[in-house]
């Protein structure tokens, strides 16, 4: 398999996350601009919602309207067709730290992964649960004991989680109620740092994997936060492709394009927050690739 190319969609952004394909754009989140924008193939974007919680993971319920991430206040927020941001769900009672990513099931419910511990403030590493919201907005804890659960996709009925912190992806059975059982590791990439330093954990993982797309054979893209690559995985854990991205790190990817085979990536120099806020360096790539988008997000 030759080498693919990446180009430039769109620049000039602060820290890109959360990226999704919805009726022909890409939507993805700008976490120091505080804005949801959606962006086509020519590079024209267009301000989908402003979030001063600092938005993040994304998801669209089976009406259209989109569920947003609100990190700060941890909060889940509706957008309505005529634009308007509206509560869907309040998860403060159930998470203290920074929400992160989510993904959203064909019946509208929503996996909220969150950080666990003041990553930017540099706090111990702690493991976190991942919240479940139901269609109605009621919300529970649906697993524990995660490490950094990140990116997220859920195909016939199985979650795979990223966990950054813990070198891995897990996987659950999902109920039609949100309820998740069978735990077990869909792919390791090497052991789970001893150390809850954040720097000393970090140089401790050899992959990072931190936003994913499942594609049409079961395998998944990873973003891989701390190599500057993303990693076309196997279940089982091997690498069946790699991709580099010139040196830029990415944090996050998604199979999109009118035939699925387009690989976005949201690269930037860093993910330090004092970094990014108030740089415009972070990027939107694109690749094709071979096998087309399935699943969710």
């Amino acid at each position: 398999m030759g080498e693919r190319d990446l180009d430039v969609v769109s620049d000039g952004w602060s820290y890109l996350e959360c990226p999704r394909w919805h009726e022909g754009r890409l939507w993805v989140s700008d976490f120091y601009t505080e804005r949801v924008v959606a962006i086509d193939d020519r590079g024209h974007h267009e301000v989908m919602a402003e979030v001063p919680g600092q938005p993040s993971g994304l998801g669209f319920l089976p009406d259209g309207r989109a569920l947003i991430v609100s990190m700060r206040d941890h909060r889940i927020l509706r957008r309505e067709p005529d634009g308007e941001l509206t509560e869907h769900a309040d998860l403060s009672g159930l998470v203290g730290a920074h929400l992160n990513d989510m993904v959203v099931d064909e019946h509208g419910g929503a996996f909220v992964g969150n950080f666990g511990f003041d990553l930017m403030g540099g706090a111990p590493v702690a493991a976190t649960g991942l919240t479940y919201v139901a269609p109605d907005g009621t919300a529970q804890t649906a697993a524990e004991d995660l490490l950094f659960p990140n990116g997220m996709v859920l195909r016939d009925g199985v979650l795979v989680v990223a966990e950054t912190f813990g070198a891995r992806l897990t996987a659950f059975d999902v109920a039609a109620d949100g309820g998740v059982a069978h735990r077990r590791e869909w792919a390791r990439f090497g052991p789970a740092p001893t150390s809850t330093d954040v720097g000393e954990a970090l140089a401790a993982v050899p992959v990072a994997p931190d936003g994913m797309a499942c594609d049409a054979e079961g395998a998944i893209w990873v973003a891989d936060a701390l190599n500057a690559r993303l990693l076309r995985v196997a279940e089982g854990g091997e690498v069946l492709e790699e991709l580099p991205t010139g040196g830029i790190g990415v944090f996050a990817c998604m199979l999109g394009g009118e035939d699925g085979c387009t690989l976005y990536a949201c690269a930037a120099p860093s993910f330090a927050e004092h970094e990014r806020r108030a740089a415009r360096e972070a990027v939107l790539l694109s690749a094709r690739v071979d096998v087309p988008h399935a699943g969710r997000p």
